[in-house]
């Protein structure tokens, strides 16, 4: 008898804590390659690595890799209605890089933006926005029109902001792969190291 009731007390232990692991913020990392990992292993991914570090700070967290190399924001929204399917109850944008680089319309990006942050909202999922900046090369013209729309949404759909996804790793070559756009495994753990104290008070807000 002892030993049965023993037995059942370990087993709700275990389902308590099991309980407590599927009841930790489930959050959708949805964006491109700077998200996918490219060139990384898996666990050197942004998501992986901001999953471990929130888990060495206690939040029981599950970070879902939703990045997709190459993808604009136009291709992010084509597919956030699959994305949705995992439940997720956070969700961390980080788009608009390869819209930039390609020279693509400011304002398209940012009606896509929008209706990516109305369809998660929509879905009951808190919003962080995480920005981009234009790369000098493409004029102050460009700059003006791109560089505004992060805080714009962020202020108009009151998300919690991340000013700039690459802040302290672009155009650090050490923290960077050959081509000079993508992190090294060091560059994403710098990106999570600077975007964690934010991260961490979106989730307790």
């Amino acid at each position: 008898m002892v030993i049965g009731l023993t037995l059942c007390a370990i087993g709700a232990a275990q389902a308590q804590a099991g309980g407590k692991m599927q009841g930790g913020p489930k959050i959708l990392a949805l964006g491109d390659s700077l998200t996918a990992g490219y060139n990384l292993p898996a666990d050197a991914a942004f998501p992986k690595q901001l999953e471990a570090a929130l888990r060495k700070d206690g939040i029981q967290a599950n970070v879902i890799n939703a990045g997709v190399s190459g993808d604009t924001t136009t291709g992010a929204l084509n597919r956030v209605d699959w994305a949705l399917a995992d439940k997720p109850t956070h969700a961390i944008v980080a788009l608009g890089a390869n819209d930039m680089l390609r020279g693509l319309s400011p304002e398209t990006a940012r009606a896509n933006l929008e209706k990516i942050i109305v369809k998660l909202q929509q879905a009951g999922v808190k919003v962080m926005l995480a920005g981009m900046l234009a790369a000098p090369n493409l004029g102050a013209d460009y700059a003006a029109r791109f560089n505004p729309i992060y805080p714009d949404l962020a202020k108009q759909y009151g998300l919690a902001l991340y000013p700039f996804f690459l802040d302290g790793v672009a155009g650090q070559p050490a923290l960077n792969l050959s081509d000079g756009i993508h992190p090294t495994r060091e560059g994403v753990a710098e990106m999570v190291k600077r975007m964690l104290p934010g991260v961490k008070a979106w989730l307790a807000g």
